[in-house]
């Protein structure tokens, strides 16, 4: 009887010991952090997705713009370097690493403007259909990494605030040692000021 007592006493102190972790913010440096490197994946296959798309764009706009060589380069050298800037889940915690990528990114986007702006000049081009549904392609696709950002900066945001706030700075202090804040985004300099339009 003293024995199945006993067996008893321990496995409510199991099953006791396992609700108390659970209920304590143990698993969430761990879940917040899986949540993190989720968003940035949705960030990177969102940048694939656009990278995918530029040869198609370029090759269309080549067709009829042979003058505006100087334009389809830069792209083409942008899409190149925006690509061969890889930044995996284990990075996230080096903002040099992020700012890299997101520098590449960023001259990306504004030599795909320039491209896009090339466009105005040429009213075949403008007109042609493939060129239409690659441009609003290309167009949901930026909102579609617009998105992706903006859930990762939130993702970060709650990992990152829950290595610095309590229970999860006990966890981290002790269990979780390793983990270190993650980058965010930072908005590109300039960005504060809206653009001028001239007619």
């Amino acid at each position: 009887m003293l024995a199945v007592f006993s067996r008893l006493r321990a496995i409510a102190f199991a099953v006791l010991a396992g609700l108390t972790v659970a209920s304590c913010g143990y698993n969430n440096i761990p879940t917040l952090e899986e949540s993190a490197k989720a968003q940035w994946a949705e960030v990177e296959n969102q940048y694939q997705r656009r990278s995918d798309l530029i040869p198609n764009l370029v090759a269309t706009v080549q067709g009829y713009a042979k003058q505006e060589k100087d334009v389809l380069t830069a792209v083409t050298e942008a899409r190149a370097k925006a690509t061969s800037i890889h930044v995996d889940a284990a990075d996230l915690t080096d903002p040099e690493k992020v700012k890299q990528m997101q520098d590449a990114q960023n001259a990306l986007s504004g030599a795909l403007g320039r491209l896009l702006a090339v466009s105005e000049n040429y009213p075949d081009l403008k007109s042609n259909q493939n060129f239409l549904a690659l441009q609003a392609q290309l167009e949901g696709t930026e909102n579609r990494i617009s998105v992706a950002r903006k859930d990762y900066i939130a993702a970060v945001q709650a990992y990152n605030t829950e290595l610095r706030t309590f229970p999860g700075v006990f966890w981290a202090s002790t269990f979780f040692r390793a983990n270190k804040p993650m980058a965010e985004f930072a908005a590109t300099p300039g960005s504060e000021t809206a653009p001028k339009v001239k007619f």
